[in-house]
């Protein structure tokens, strides 16, 4: 929908040739997936080692594709978790070039009272309301992705042929069935604002951004941490890089993800924004006890590996790469492994005074994409049922 916005201010301006939508290396990854279907051309804006956008590729950029720009999408901070000093400035480099910035709401919780989309120089901001104002989020919803626009874009917002008067004058069009959209589920985000009043939000973004941090701190000694500003921080998130284990230990980042089980998580984000990583985002909601029985797994993990890389655990045969440990494989008569049932199940003693059990082990994601098995019964399966 703000995407669709922009193209439609473009064209009130007799440039219906502007369609090239740049984005970041460090923009989320809905963000191509949103501009092929706005009709948009993707060129990609390189990111410095540090994580930062480049700004020497993204002026090279803006330089050869000025006549065709359309927009730039920001997400903000971006998904390496990092705060982009020099927003503004790209914002202002587009905005000389034509374009319009759209700035991805993903991260919204770590704006909240203390900037927003505009003062960073956003004409577009899509509000991910399931993280920053709780409503729900997997599973399929509902879920509302609002929109907020500058005051130049507003004449081209989304209308409705059913009769509702919503939408500018000079609407694109409809983009829902619903003329609000799941209107009703921001009943949820109304009631969250209303009791935390502007302080509580204020604070909730503070704790996100320090839950992040102080995860960070006391993971760095035992991972090495892929983005950091200059002070050594992380914004709401950040990246622990496991790459190097495949060569020290034959490890993979699934096998990380899949012990992590067995200490009772369901692993942070697996294999993006980078591959071989995890991205671990805490939000405000987890207490400091939480905060710290997932950081004590990670540091347990990493003793495990060191293990593996010192030769006292074989390659291939570890507590990793057979994680998770189900109770039957823990309960079975026979037990082969190169360790013991109590290392397998039980590695911390939050994990024996409450226990989650992991229903099935390893299943073999790849086939499984490739392969894909229709759940449905034959047709005579049905004839025979009805003849019952």
């Amino acid at each position: 929908a703000g995407l669709r916005c922009i193209s439609a201010y473009h064209e009130s301006r007799g440039d219906r040739h502007r369609n090239l939508c740049l984005i970041p290396q460090s923009a989320h990854g809905t963000n191509p997936a949103s501009a092929v279907l706005a009709g948009m051309e993707i060129v990609v804006v390189a990111c410095r080692k540090d994580g930062a956008i480049d700004l020497a590729d993204l002026e090279a950029k803006l330089k050869k594709h000025e006549k065709n720009l359309s927009c730039i999408m920001i997400t903000y901070p971006s998904t390496y978790g990092l705060y982009d000093k020099d927003i503004k400035q790209i914002s202002s480099m587009v905005h000389a070039a034509g374009g319009q910035v759209y700035i991805d709401g993903a991260n919204l919780n770590a704006h909240v009272g203390y900037t927003g989309p505009a003062f960073v120089g956003g004409d577009v901001c899509h509000i991910n309301m399931h993280k920053t104002f709780s409503i729900p989020h997997g599973g399929g919803g509902p879920g509302m992705g609002p929109i907020a626009v500058a005051e130049h874009l507003a004449p081209f917002l989304p209308n409705t042929v059913f009769g509702a008067k919503v939408g500018g004058s000079k609407s694109f069009g409809q983009v829902s069935q619903a003329a609000y959209g799941s209107a009703s589920i921001l009943t949820i985000s109304y009631m969250l604002m209303t009791m935390l009043g502007s302080t509580g939000l204020k604070s909730a973004t503070a704790n996100a951004v320090l839950n992040a941090n102080y995860l960070r701190k006391r993971l760095e000694n035992d991972y090495s941490i892929l983005y950091k500003d200059d002070k050594g921080y992380c914004g709401h998130e950040f990246i622990i890089d496991l790459r190097p284990f495949k060569k020290s230990a034959g490890l993979e980042a699934e096998d990380i993800a899949k012990r992590l089980m067995d200490y009772g998580f369901h692993a942070p984000t697996l294999a993006f924004p980078v591959v071989g990583t995890l991205m671990i985002e805490p939000t405000e909601s987890e207490s400091k006890k939480e905060l710290d029985r997932l950081a004590d797994a990670f540091i347990s993990i990493r003793k495990e590996i060191r293990a593996i890389e010192e030769g006292k655990q074989p390659q291939g045969n570890n507590l990793l790469t057979n994680s998770p440990h189900t109770a039957d494989v823990v309960t079975a008569e026979k037990w082969e492994m190169p360790y013991s049932r109590e290392e397998a199940a039980f590695p911390t003693e939050h994990t024996k005074a409450d226990k989650f059990w992991p229903t099935v082990s390893r299943v073999d994601g790849v086939f499984g994409d490739r392969n894909l098995i229709c759940s449905c019964g034959a047709i005579d399966d049905y004839v025979k049922a009805s003849h019952k």
